[in-house]
């Protein structure tokens, strides 16, 4: 079975979504799905490509047992709509700008959405930036990112009991 793959796209690629790939990256794992499903990070812009993520994102991500220092930053490319199956913004801006080069690079594939629309309990619809702030800024990303996270990891595991051929058929029994 072809595996998930799930990219987040911010700004940089050095804060909010090596931050949320880290963060759904171990949530995968202790589900037992790393075979299943695949993560990647990028930014909209050029800026940090090949740095790694922000030290204060991998200083709160160390405290929450999160690794970091494997990723590098990259910016987007048209061919990551069809490359993933989930292309998930950040924030609006970046959506707006995602939306902007998938209409007009003619791009196929998955459409991108925002992060936090897996977060139905949130009352915020954006991860906000924290490069200019101080530490609280990267705690509250982390905070947003798991509770993503967890809806984004639950509403794929439902789509995969879904799908033809997994082995959800076969454990659920006849029906009583």
């Amino acid at each position: 079975m072809k595996p998930v793959r799930v990219l987040f796209v911010c700004l940089g690629n050095i804060c909010r979504s090596p931050t949320a790939e880290g963060v759904f990256r171990a949530a995968v794992a202790r589900a037992g799905l790393s075979d299943r499903i695949e993560t990647d990070s990028a930014g909209t812009g050029t800026w940090h490509v090949g740095k790694p993520p922000d030290s204060r994102a991998r200083a709160e991500a160390a405290a929450r047992g999160i690794e970091l220092d494997d990723l590098r930053a990259r910016q987007v490319q048209t061919d990551d709509f069809t490359a993933f199956d989930y292309v998930l913004a950040m924030d609006k801006q970046n959506l707006r700008d995602l939306e902007a080069l998938y209409r007009d690079s003619g791009a196929q594939g998955q459409a991108p959405v925002l992060f936090l629309d897996f977060a139905p309990h949130q009352a915020r619809r954006e991860v906000p930036d924290p490069y200019y702030g101080g530490e609280d800024g990267f705690r509250d990303v982390f905070d947003l990112c798991t509770e993503a996270a967890e809806g984004l990891l639950k509403h794929i595991q439902a789509r995969m009991m879904q799908q033809p051929g997994s082995d959800s058929s076969e454990r659920s029994g006849p029906a009583l």
